[in-house]
């Protein structure tokens, strides 16, 4: 039976390489698709999250939630210096108009509460929505199967500050209401996501573009690795919002350990640093399982596979 999965993101590159292989893998059905702002602003995340779905065409359509901007204030930081000012490339697509899109945090509550029990809720951007969600109900807690976080840094060096995580720092308020929260969660890390690294060999290893997977990489892949190349100075780039499905559907890639940790709030120079108790004699309870380690030629392998099965499949 497919596990059944929210996809809660803030769609730049990485999540369109994500959606596509999510939206055409048997063993999982994508019921919803939930936009957040973090790598563009929420009135443009919420397009891209149609843009995407629009170009993919897959074969079950999921629900689409609209993103609105954090409780905690505006952004302090954004995507688009590697991933376009569109969040995907400066890809050349149509506007795509849904009426009456539901909220994204109202539509996670409608989900979970249609299918207690049952779903996996995959966070690859802030954790805005969710925090929200629970936010206003706490019962909800009950209802998630499980949460899948991408971000955070177990040893707090980061990739938007010196210590934090984009995601983390983005909405750190969230992310240290879901990090408390009595949810079973797994957290997949800079250290673990990173170790993944693909250069231009990926866009040569791209499904053809008759397909429609082959289509839409194509089309903002080489932007990604471009940009990587010219701001930050690397020949590869690492796809961190495919790493959660990657641990779905073949979960035997990575190691756990079982560790507390908390999200920092408030600090000049550590917001949204993912700090965790590991002192000889812990004083936190644990309440998550974090990624320790992963195969990296097997989880190289099973990407491609994914992917070669998704363009079959489009």
């Amino acid at each position: 039976m497919a596990r059944k999965v929210i996809i809660d993101c803030d769609p730049g590159i990485d999540e369109a390489v994500a959606l596509a292989l999510a939206l055409f893998d048997p063993r999982l059905e994508v019921i919803a698709i939930t936009a957040c702002a973090g790598t563009v602003d929420a009135e443009r995340a919420t397009q891209n999250v149609n843009l995407l779905v629009e170009q993919l065409d897959p074969p079950l359509m999921p629900r689409i939630g609209s993103a609105v901007d954090p409780d905690s204030g505006a952004a302090v930081g954004n995507g688009t210096l590697l991933h376009g000012d569109d969040g995907l490339g400066n890809a050349p697509w149509e506007p795509v108009s849904r009426q009456h899109a539901m909220q994204a945090d109202k539509l996670i509550e409608r989900e979970l509460r249609a299918n207690r029990g049952d779903v996996t809720v995959v966070c690859t951007g802030p954790l805005t929505n969710l925090a929200r969600a629970l936010g206003r109900d706490h019962t909800l807690v009950e209802a998630i199967d499980r949460v899948i976080v991408a971000g955070g840094s177990v040893k707090m060096i980061g990739n938007e500050t010196a210590t934090s995580e984009f995601n983390m720092h983005f909405d750190p308020l969230a992310a240290d209401q879901i990090f408390q929260s009595p949810t079973t969660k797994s957290l997949l890390p800079l250290e673990i996501t990173e170790k993944l690294q693909f250069g231009w060999d990926l866009v040569e290893k791209l499904p053809p573009k008759y397909t429609k997977v082959g289509a839409v990489l194509h089309q903002v892949l080489p932007y990604l690795v471009r940009a990587s190349r010219q701001h930050l100075g690397c020949e590869t780039i690492s796809l961190q919002a495919v790493m959660p499905f990657l641990m779905l559907v073949e979960p035997m890639l990575f190691e756990w350990e079982t560790m507390a940790g908390r999200v920092e709030t408030t600090g000049n120079l550590t917001r949204g640093a993912t700090v965790f108790d590991r002192r000889i004699q812990t004083h936190w309870r644990p309440n998550m399982e974090v990624a320790s380690g992963i195969d990296q030629r097997a989880a190289r392998d099973a990407f491609f596979n994914c992917l070669k099965y998704a363009a079959q499949e489009s």
